[in-house]
């Protein structure tokens, strides 16, 4: 043993503090998306509404 005394609420701390750090860096990789991503994917979504919106028959 190192005989030195371990203060486990700080090591509990910083233990949690790793796993929230990866478990966000995950989510970001996975859900992340840059600004111009969204832009397309809200101007290709605007598109296929005004396109099918064309295509309707007027009864």
């Amino acid at each position: 043993m190192n005989g030195k005394p371990v203060n486990l609420n700080r090591y509990r701390k910083t233990k949690a503090r790793a796993e929230a750090k990866a478990r966000a860096d995950e989510n970001a990789v996975r859900f992340g998306r840059s600004k111009a991503e969204k832009e397309a994917e809200r101007k290709r979504t605007e598109k296929a509404r005004r396109d099918l919106d064309g295509h309707r028959s007027e009864e």
